[in-house]
């Protein structure tokens, strides 16, 4: 079996930023979904709170919604809409399961989000099953992530930005810097294939996931790359995400210093928020406002990046037609930017603080769901034994060293700019 794709399709970014405002939409003017209730402590708990009909039916409602959102970007995009269908209620089915876990009062007291057990699911099955080609072909993992994303730009607020000041901002551009650079001269030095490095030193340096994402569609990169990219940051801020925080605690560092060390060295925004918790109120504001700057330096770096690769690495005989024109660098940059800003400017600017106040929690939810669904299907696509080959060290070493690098230097920035 294998996905055929059809002959209409939007590109994938466009596509995403279309299903995230029509996300968005609706929350505004049609339909909020509720948000449904995971939160237990005991069996009694469990079935009385979340296998309570109201709230099973709640689930049902936001199934029925998702795979509709779904199923419409995947027609847009031109991939198989029966294999989305067929795959989707699997996905969805495990993130349920995670979000259950991370429900526990148990789980929370420790603040491990429901994005983590997702991906332990994931890849515990993905690892002890032999899924089918077509199966993970199907999973809509950059789809599900960048909806995410649009959707996380409906809380940046800037107000909320400023009132944090300008260090945030001050502190991402010279980490992200920095890093990037010397990132790229690991990889140099170890040997790492071009497209591996750009991926890499991305990655590390501005946030993980979405930039490693964004550096793939400005190079058009190899969608396996990519995949193993997004495998070591998720796998790398796990114990980043659990130790940081115990670290900071154990040498006393200030709070808005751990939280700005945490927004500018951990690479996915979901595991800065649960470390910031972690620490405190104040380390989870200033953590969360550094990974926004960083987000928000993407769409800069991106351009760059574009300008290049296009410029200084093609020599196919179409890259050097195509160098002279802006319309190559415009192709390739990553339009789901465009959507996060759009969202923070509509949020920040045009929408009511009475009606962003309403909507916020169920738009928040809807984030959150589809961060989740996206973790499930990377580690449903991700294979260990991809880490762990002979052709992959050089690769993995590069981003541990680097990311290691990331720690230490905006450790120094966080005292200087924070402390």
């Amino acid at each position: 079996m294998s996905t055929q794709p059809k002959q209409f399709n939007i590109h994938e970014d466009w596509t995403v930023v279309i299903l995230g405002f029509i996300i968005i939409g609706i929350s505004l003017f049609i339909f909020l979904p509720e948000v449904p209730v995971f939160s237990w402590t005991n069996t009694s708990d469990l079935f009385t709170n979340v296998f309570d009909s109201k709230n099973l039916k709640i689930l049902l409602i936001q199934f029925l919604y998702l795979i509709f959102i779904g199923t419409l970007g995947s027609f847009l995009i031109g991939r198989s809409v029966k294999y989305f269908l067929f795959t989707f209620p699997i996905v969805y089915l495990l993130t349920l399961i995670a979000l259950i876990l991370a429900g526990n009062s148990a789980i929370k007291s420790i603040n491990l989000e429901a994005v983590i057990f997702s991906l332990i699911i994931g890849l515990a099955i993905g690892n002890f099953f032999k899924l089918p080609d077509w199966f993970r072909s199907s999973l809509s993992t950059e789809v599900f992530v960048k909806i995410g994303l649009v959707l996380l730009g409906t809380g940046v607020i800037f107000s909320d930005i400023l009132k944090a000041g300008s260090l945030g901002l001050i502190q991402a551009l010279v980490v992200v810097i920095s890093v990037w650079y010397f990132a790229f001269w690991l990889c140099r030095k170890l040997k790492v294939d071009d497209e591996l490095t750009m991926m890499i030193s991305s990655a590390v340096s501005i946030c993980g996931v979405s930039a490693a994402i964004a550096t793939s569609g400005a190079i058009k990169g190899d969608s396996k790359k990519l995949s193993y990219v997004i495998s070591i940051v998720l796998v790398t801020a796990i114990p980043m995400m659990i130790f940081m925080p115990i670290i900071a605690k154990y040498f006393n560092f200030p709070e808005e210093v751990t939280g700005a060390w945490l927004g500018g060295s951990i690479d996915t925004s979901g595991a800065v928020v649960a470390s910031g918790t972690l620490v405190g109120e104040t380390a989870l504001k200033i953590s969360t406002i550094v990974k926004f700057s960083q987000n928000v330096l993407l769409g800069l770096a991106a351009f760059a990046i574009s300008v290049y690769w296009t410029y200084s690495h093609n020599t196919s005989s179409e890259a050097i037609e195509s160098k002279p024109t802006l319309k190559v660098i415009w192709e390739r940059f990553p339009k789901f930017v465009i959507g996060f800003i759009a969202a923070s400017l509509l949020f920040s600017f045009l929408i009511s603080p009475e009606t962003r106040d309403s909507v916020k929690d169920s738009l928040k939810n809807l984030q959150g769901i589809w961060f989740a669904l996206a973790f499930t299907s990377i580690g449903l696509e991700t294979n260990f034994k991809d880490l762990l080959s002979n052709n992959s060290r050089k690769p993995l070493y590069a981003f541990l060293i680097a990311q290691l690098f990331n720690v230490i230097v905006t450790l120094i920035i966080a005292f200087l700019l924070f402390g």
